[in-house]
């Protein structure tokens, strides 16, 4: 990583961030260029290894690309807000005198895909519904047969986090 300044170590501060996000980004191989689709997911603690799980429909082009090759890598972000800062004293440089960033929090990695057999689809789901804070929402159950669900075992992640450390009110400056 190149900024190791940014880069979430901790474990547990990784796992708050997952909490956070709505949306986790799947890059699945497509040959040449990677397809990327964002998806509702669920994360849960298995055997001590994380484990993300998400829906969709019995039939699409990421479900035939996931049969022929399981092997993802993922991305999810949250916390975003632009940094507008206007740099003090005199600067050597123009690009200096104005900086314009963005605060955001994202982990990232890699896993592989497995299907989840019917009888466990309902738990998964229950997954997913928690980590929008539904757990208990009461889904209709005759849709289970006709959704696919999987999982991908994290074999491999980071964290990272750029923080809002002005003191300003960061809205647009004139």
């Amino acid at each position: 990583m190149r900024r190791s300044d940014r880069e979430i170590k901790d474990f547990d501060e990784i796992i708050e961030v997952i909490n956070k996000c709505d949306v986790c980004r799947l890059a699945i191989n497509d040959g040449d260029y990677p397809y990327i689709v964002p998806m509702n997911f669920g994360l849960n603690m298995e055997d001590g290894k994380v484990v993300l799980y998400f829906h969709c429909a019995s039939e699409g082009k990421k479900l035939e690309l996931l049969r022929k090759n399981n092997k993802v890598a993922f991305e999810m972000d949250c916390g975003h807000q632009l940094i507008l800062d206007k740099a003090q004293g005199n600067c050597a440089m123009e690009y200096e005198k104005m900086s314009c960033t963005m605060a955001y929090e994202s982990v990232m990695g890699c896993g592989q895909i497995q299907f989840v057999e019917d009888e466990d689809k309902f738990a998964a789901l229950k997954i997913i519904m928690k980590q929008y804070h539904s757990e208990d929402f009461e889904f209709g159950t005759k849709v289970i047969p006709v959704t696919t669900v999987f999982k991908m075992v994290v074999e491999e992640m980071t964290g990272k986090r750029r923080k809002n450390n002005t003191k300003r009110n960061n809205k647009k400056q004139d």
